[in-house]
Formats: structure tokens, sequence, C-alpha cells
């Protein structure tokens, strides 16, 4: 029992796990990080973490070390000379900050203007490792200090706290408000995001102040549609429901709205990004994969008369006019040149507005099922007010 046991470990460098597979991912990221891995006590829910990498989650899977990984991850990255702009590791839950554009940006030096050759993120959140600080069989905590200037001159220190849990079963059924089929299986983990003022100074509209930004980087596929819903009550007659010009509109043809639902196509081959804002949003996203039958499932905190902070390359924006929720489907760029393919689900914090001292937190769950289709059909339903066969195929 104990000699098969260690011959099925991923860890075990003899052992074939093929690309898709968690145990696959899991084997790649141990030749360059010494991870963490949170496990249910059937081992069928895991969870990985990385201190190295900026406390992400890499990946996870509910199926054990055979069944599928759920985050993206960009192989080529870690071996790769440093990017300046961004060292894309992937991963299927990251902490950043925001705003990343606009008169208060983290991510263009003052006065500079706001085009790629400029864009940089800052090395905490992007190439720097974080400080574990707790960590059990089901959870870890890690922190990072920081010390940012924004595009408005201002001087930020911070730190970043953030711990990840590992999701008992019977959590997962109350956070749905039903019981799944036994057929279908699940993991599900929560993100629990913090940061604290740790300067003299409090950060108002003329210093300018970060937000928390969650992002969720998944694989996509022929098949695969992101599900954003959205108050239909709060948008008045005439008024667009999803800002859809992040990087140029969106073709029409790849985002749908059926039952109060915004439907975008995550087949990872057209750039685009969308969002709504905290007055039309819910405090949930998704997306499911008819071809993998993957159902992924994000909740996340939402002030809907919160200030929430525009992050566009612009610096005439208004400051406080951005989306609470975000999607992104990868493409290629105009040279031809992609990251990915890949696709996003995002969430951000109100804006920090925070006296020395002070913190502000943002919770983010990710959860993923699979199974067949029948019995994912009626968490779809249960959450989004629509079965599978509503969600539109794209093809």
């Amino acid at each position: 029992m104990i000699i098969a046991s260690c011959q099925d470990s991923p860890e075990s460098s003899s052992v074939h796990f093929e690309k898709g597979s968690f145990g696959h991912d899991l084997q790649f990221l141990l030749q360059h990080d010494s991870v963490i891995v949170l496990t249910s006590e059937d081992e069928q829910a895991q969870v990985i973490v990385s201190p190295k990498y900026q406390a992400k989650v890499f990946t996870s899977t509910a199926t054990g070390a055979n069944g599928s990984s759920f985050g993206w991850i960009h192989y080529k990255a870690f071996t790769e000379a440093p990017d300046p702009h961004m060292n894309a590791y992937g991963g299927e839950n990251r902490f950043w900050l925001g705003p990343e554009g606009g008169p208060y940006s983290l991510y263009f030096a003052p006065g500079t203007p706001m085009t790629f050759d400029n864009w940089h993120t800052p090395a905490p959140i992007d190439s720097e490792a974080w400080s574990l600080t707790q960590q059990s069989k089901h959870a870890v905590h890690l922190q990072k200090e920081m010390q940012l200037v924004n595009y408005a001159g201002t001087s930020l220190s911070l730190r970043a706290d953030r711990s990840i849990t590992l999701l008992e079963a019977d959590t997962i059924r109350r956070l749905l408000g039903l019981i799944p089929d036994t057929s279908v299986k699940a993991v599900g983990y929560r993100t629990d995001n913090a940061i604290t003022n740790t300067g003299t100074n409090a950060w108002n509209e003329k210093t300018g102040m970060p937000c928390i930004w969650m992002l969720d980087m998944f694989n996509p596929s022929e098949q695969a549609v992101i599900l954003i819903p959205y108050d239909s009550n709060a948008v008045k007659a005439g008024e667009k429901i999803a800002n859809t010009g992040y990087f140029g509109e969106i073709d029409p043809a790849r985002i749908k709205y059926h039952k109060g639902v915004v439907c975008f196509r995550a087949d990872g081959k057209s750039r685009g990004k969308m969002g709504i804002v905290p007055g039309k949003a819910k405090p949930l996203a998704g997306s499911y994969d008819a071809m993998k039958k993957i159902l992924t499932i994000t909740f996340f905190d939402l002030d809907r008369n919160g200030k929430y902070l525009n992050q566009e390359w612009k610096t005439e924006v208004l400051p406080f006019s951005g989306d609470a929720v975000n999607a992104y489907n990868d493409g290629p760029l105009a040279d031809g040149s992609q990251m990915g393919p890949f696709y996003e689900i995002e969430s951000v914090s109100p804006a920090a507005f925070l006296q020395p001292g002070a913190k502000i937190s943002h919770q983010h769950t990710v959860l993923h099922f699979t199974g067949p289709e029948q019995f994912l059909d009626a968490i779809v339903k249960r959450l989004f007010g629509l079965s599978i066969q509503e969600i539109p195929s794209f093809q």
C-alpha cells in the first residue's frame, strides 16, 4: 500500500502524467519551486500555492493527480529571461493591485505616456517572493511589505496579507445553496486578501490609493463561455450593460446578453475585455466548458455603492468610474504574437481610502465542478437562472 502510494505520487519524477493533468503541472512546478499543496482528506481535491511566485494559486484539481488541472500555467515563462513589463507565470488565482491606468496608476511612472513601452508591473506582485507566515494541511497565510510610487507621485507604504483555505464539501454546498449529485466532483478554496496602510499619510483623492485586484487564469476551449450575471433592474433604457471597449470593441458575435447574464466566448482566439460597474454587478461570475464538462464559479465581495477605480490606460478618465468585475479572453496581438491562450475572470475591491494603520479586505472564492452535464446544469440554473442549453454555443 505504501509503495503503491509513493509510485503514484506526482512528486515522483518517474511517474508519467498526461499534459493537462494536475500531476503533470505539479511535477513541472516542483522543478522550479517548493510549492505548497493543500489537500482534502481523500486527496481528490488539491490546490497548489506558491510563496516564491507572489502567493499565487497556480492550479487545482477535483479528482486527484490524474484529474484535470484547472489553472493556466505559462510553462516557458519559467525559463525565459525576466520580462521588464510582466513576468506572466500564469496561475488560476493571483493577487494584484490596481489601478493599472488612470491618474493613480501603479504601473506607469509619473508623467510618462500610458503606452506599453512604459507599462511595468510592480515587482512585489510580479517577481518577488512573499513570506509564508502560517501553514496547515488545509490553509496558508502569506504576507508582503511593499513600497510603491503611483502616477500622482505619491509614495505608498503598505502590507499585503493573503490567506488561501481549501473548502470542505459542506461549505461548498452552503455556497451553492444545493447538494450536488454524488457524480459531481468539486474543489474549492477561499482567498482572504487585505492591504494595510503602513505609512504616515492618509490615502485620499489628492494622493491616490490602490485597490485589491484578483485575477483567475483558466484554460480556454472552443466551447468555453464566461458567465457574468448583472442586475437587469439597474440597467436604464438604451444604456450599455457592460463596458466592452478595453482593447477595442468586442465583436458582437463573441458576446451575448441572455436572461440577465453576459455570455462571453472564452476560446483564447480573440483579445477582448469586458467589465460591469458595481451598481449593475452581482458578487458572482463563472464559466462553463461544454467540451471538458468543467464548471467554474467565483464568489467575491461587492460594494454596489463603493468607489471603484478606473483602470483604463488614460490620464483623463474619471478615477472612480471603474468596474467591479471583469472578464478577459486572450488572443493574438497585432504582430501575431500571443502570451496564452487563456481566459480570465477578475474581481476588485473598492478604492482603499485608508488612514495610517487602517486596512481594507477583499474575499474571492473559486470553485470547480466536473461531472455529467445534467447534474452540472442544476448548479448553473441555481446560480445564474439559465440552463446549460441556454448558454450560447458561439459555433
